[in-house]
C-alpha cells in the first residue's frame, strides 16, 4: 500500500510518501480501507518529536512511523474478536484511532487497523473527506461541552473535568471559533440553546455568523478581553499562555476551559470564583455515533479549509503551519483500489 513515513522527525519535509505493508488486524480490531484521513496538531507534533512535551507524559515513538489519528473509510477485513454485530465489511466508518494511548494512529496510509470500540458508521449524508474531518475535532468539543464520557484521569490537573450544562440562558466565547474545534464547538453550543460569541480574524465572520454565532469579534481589530464581560464559558480553542487574559471576561462562578496548554495561577483564579478546567481528548466510538446522528440530521457540519492527495502530505502540513485555517484539513482520496 502507499503510506505516509517519518524515518526521522523534523518540518514537513520528512514525511515520505512511500509503499509499506498492508496491515493485519488484531483481535477485536477491524482493517479499515482508508478513503480520507484528516489532519491534528498531534500530527506535527509527532511529526516535530514531541517538541514541547514534557518529559514524562511523552510516549514512545519508535520510526518509522505513519502519522495520523482520522480516518474515513470502509471496513475491509475483521480482526479476531472483533464486533461482528456492530461492523461487518463493507461498511464505511469513521474513527479517532488509539487517542491518546498512541499519539500516532497510522491514519496517513490507504489502509490501517482500528480497535472497533475506536470506530462508528460514517454519517450517511456526507462524504468520505467531510467525514474524515469530524474524529478529533468533533470528540474534542463534545468531551469539553457535552459529556466526558470517560472517567481516565487528566494529565494536566488532578481534578476530574466535569462539563457545564449549556441552555438559553448560558452565554459561550470561543476563541479560535474558525479551526476545527471551534467550528464544531460553536454548533454544539448553539445546538444546546447558549448564546455564542466567537472570536476570530475578520475574513472569517460570515462563515461563523452562518453557523449561528450570535456576537462577532475580530481579534486583529479589538481585544476580547477589552470588551467583553459576565460571560458564563470560555472555550479556548487556541489556548497557550495567553489564555489566561479571557479570565477578565468571566462572571464570577463561570467557567474558562483551554483546549491546549496554559497558565494559570490557582490563587487567582480561587479570588475569582472562576473554575479552570481541562480534558483530553480519547477514542470514542460511542460518541463518534452521536455527532454522526447530528451531522445527519443537518444541526452540525463539517467546514473543509482544504484537501491534499496523501502524496502531497507535505503540502497539507505547510498549509496548517500558516494558520488561520477556516475548518479541516484532509488528506483524500487515497485508495480506490
Amino acid at each position: 500500500m502507499k503510506t505516509v513515513r517519518l524515518h526521522e522527525f523534523g518540518g514537513p519535509e520528512v514525511l515520505r510518501y512511500e509503499d509499506a505493508p498492508v496491515p493485519e488486524p488484531g483481535p477485536g480490531e477491524v482493517l479499515v480501507r482508508v478513503h480520507a484521513a484528516g489532519l491534528n496538531p498531534p500530527d506535527w507534533y509527532v511529526r516535530e518529536g514531541l517538541l514541547n512535551m514534557p518529559p514524562e507524559l511523552k510516549p514512545p515513538l519508535d520510526l518509522p512511523l505513519i502519522p495520523g489519528t482520522d480516518v474515513s473509510g470502509v471496513v475491509a477485513a475483521l480482526g479476531p474478536g472483533a464486533d461482528a454485530d456492530r461492523f461487518s465489511v463493507g461498511d464505511e466508518v469513521i474513527g479517532l484511532l488509539r487517542f491518546p494511548t498512541a499519539l500516532q494512529g497510522s491514519a496517513y496510509a490507504e489502509y490501517v487497523t482500528a480497535p472497533a470500540v475506536d470506530l462508528a458508521h460514517k454519517p450517511t449524508t456526507v462524504d468520505h473527506v467531510h467525514a474524515a474531518g469530524l474524529p478529533m475535532s468533533g470528540l474534542t468539543a463534545w468531551q469539553f461541552l457535552i459529556e466526558l464520557g470517560h472517567d481516565h484521569p487528566s494529565p494536566f490537573q488532578d481534578a476530574p473535568h466535569r462539563p457545564i450544562a449549556l441552555d438559553s440562558g448560558t452565554t459561550v466565547l470561543i476563541n479560535g471559533a474558525a479551526g476545527g474545534v471551534g467550528h464544531l464547538a460553536l454548533q454544539l453550543a448553539k445546538w444546546k440553546g447558549a448564546r455564542v460569541i466567537a472570536v476570530a480574524s475578520g475574513a472569517h465572520e460570515a462563515f461563523l455568523r452562518e453557523l449561528g454565532a450570535d456576537e462577532f469579534i475580530d481579534y486583529t481589530k479589538e481585544r476580547p478581553e477589552d470588551v467583553v464581560r459576565d460571560v458564563d464559558l470560555v472555550l479556548d480553542a487556541v489556548g497557550g499562555p495567553d489564555s489566561r487574559r479571557f479570565l477578565r471576561t468571566l462572571k464570577r462562578g463561570g467557567s474558562l476551559y483551554p483546549v491546549y496548554f496554559g497558565e494559570f495561577d490557582d490563587e487567582e483564579n480561587a479570588e475569582l470564583g472562576i473554575t479552570v478546567s481541562l480534558t483530553q481528548v480519547r477514542s470514542s466510538g460511542a460518541q463518534l455515533a452521536e455527532l454522526g446522528r447530528l451531522i445527519d440530521a443537518g444541526t452540525v457540519r463539517v467546514a473543509l479549509d482544504s484537501t491534499f492527495p496523501l502524496a502531497d502530505a507535505r503540502a497539507a502540513h505547510e498549509r496548517a503551519a500558516r494558520g488561520h485555517i477556516q475548518g479541516k484539513i484532509v488528506l483524500t482520496p487515497m485508495s480506490d483500489r
